[in-house]
């Protein structure tokens, strides 16, 4: 489906030159008198290189495609890729660590994600906006360093390390930002 330049957000995904590309930035400028410029970031989802577009108003670019199914995670296997389930069919998806990308770290088995086709080719998966993981290991606390607000490096179940405040134990659940990567909260079994 063909667009024009002017309806172009971030965050969608456009076809250049035969490849995808995900809209990382997008500006709509006037430079005085002149025409209207609209410049677009774009970065390859094979390649990962950044491209800039510059687009007349009447400029028209081609948008992907996308289709996002439910899916649970179950497990990685030993030489690399990660498993997912289909919840509606059931079929079994192997994604390398390329597609995953920085969601490896607060994937969890049995955890439901959304995988992103183009066509029939997985390309991305999504998160919600925050995940509830265990702490495994954290460092230990001394009594009276919680007058102010400090904190300290805690190791999650899937790896990833976070700052905590001082009262977080390990064996407790937190709930982690997927965007930051950062503690929320604690969380309730």
């Amino acid at each position: 489906m063909a667009i024009r330049a002017k309806e172009i957000k971030k965050g969608m995904v456009l076809q250049h030159g035969g490849d995808l590309c995900v809209v990382t930035s997008y500006e709509h400028i006037t430079p005085g008198n002149w025409r209207a410029i609209h410049q677009v970031e774009l970065r390859n989802l094979r390649t990962g290189s950044q491209v800039l577009l510059r687009l007349g108003s009447s400029d028209t670019v081609e948008v992907a495609y996308l289709e996002k199914r439910a899916c649970e995670y179950l497990y990685r296997e030993p030489t690399g890729p990660f498993v997912f389930m289909n919840t509606e069919t059931y079929d079994q998806i192997s994604l390398s660590s390329e597609v995953v990308g920085d969601a490896q770290r607060f994937l969890v088995e049995n955890a439901t994600v959304t995988v992103v086709f183009h066509e029939t080719t997985p390309i991305s998966i999504e998160l919600p906006t925050s995940v509830t993981l265990r702490i495994v290991e954290s460092e230990h606390a001394v009594k009276g360093d919680s007058v102010t607000n400090l904190q300290k490096l805690a190791r999650l179940e899937t790896g990833h390390e976070i700052r905590v405040p001082l009262h977080v134990q390990p064996g407790e659940l937190v709930r982690v930002s997927t965007e930051t990567g950062e503690f929320l909260s604690r969380a309730k079994e």
